[in-house]
């Protein structure tokens, strides 16, 4: 059995104390939750603080981004050893708005995959077409480098501590979501190529999470699919009341 993940990204939002508020209410709210893992991505100024009020619950640490060396000459940047030195459990990497905004490519994905494992954490690997690609019909050809690059030199041990996030980039902070349906068709092609790169049994242990737009109102009908183990959430995680319907709509579906 793949055990859901449902984390919250909280993006470009919130200063110290009102990610320490958010985190408060949502281990004050999510206390009893056993039957899936909850995490959440504060910015990293507020990782520290964070980490201070979420002690002792069920709610998991992330980092919205990381780089793959540890200590150097790289101005501006956070190291996994920095990361897991803060508390931080999960990493997010290779986020559409990274890819989109910040220049990363597939190949610095795979190399911070690489250094975060390392490190102990575990990383949440995003992919995802855009707007026009799906229209052209390029969905599972970007998925299919998306993964491979990713995963490249990854030997099994390695990949099987990989969560993979799919967002479609058009359903990002747009108000879309993919049909059920469509997030289903996306999470069989990527569960068929990784028993594709490893075997099947792998592939049936990783978990493939679905991000875009996902709300408490949608999040149940997600769920209901045999190969979605979980969400990325964005904006409605900025609330400990949306993030906590959606966590528990997650489990009754």
């Amino acid at each position: 059995m793949r055990k859901p993940l449902i984390a919250g990204n909280w993006k470009l939002n919130l200063l110290v104390e009102e990610s320490a508020e958010l985190a408060g209410a949502l281990k004050k709210a999510l206390k009893d939750v056993k039957t899936a893992e909850i995490a959440v991505a504060p910015v990293f100024t507020a990782l520290f603080r964070v980490n201070k009020v979420l002690a002792g619950s069920n709610i998991g640490l992330a980092a919205q981004d990381v780089y793959w060396e540890n200590s150097g000459a790289f101005t501006g940047e956070v190291g996994p050893a920095m990361l897991k030195d803060v508390g931080c459990s999960y990493a997010i990497i290779g986020h559409s708005e990274r890819r989109e905004y910040f220049s990363e490519s597939d190949q610095s994905v795979n190399k911070k995959l690489k250094a975060v494992i390392a490190a102990g954490l575990t990383p949440i690997m995003c992919i995802g077409e855009k707007l026009e690609e799906r229209e052209q019909e390029k969905t599972l050809k970007v998925i299919d480098r998306q993964v491979r690059s990713g995963l490249m030199t990854f030997p099994k041990a390695d990949a099987a501590k990989i969560v993979v996030a799919y967002e479609p980039v058009w359903a990002i902070g747009t108000g879309k979501t993919a049909t059920p349906e469509q997030a289903q068709e996306a999470h069989v092609f990527i569960r068929k190529l990784l028993a594709e790169l490893y075997d099947a049994e792998f592939a049936d242990s990783i978990r493939i999470l679905y991000g875009g737009s996902v709300k408490p109102e949608n999040i149940k009908e997600l769920m209901a699919q045999k190969d979605i183990d979980g969400a990325l959430v964005g904006g409605a995680s900025l609330t400990a009341e949306s993030f906590a319907a959606i966590v528990k709509n997650s489990l009754t579906a």
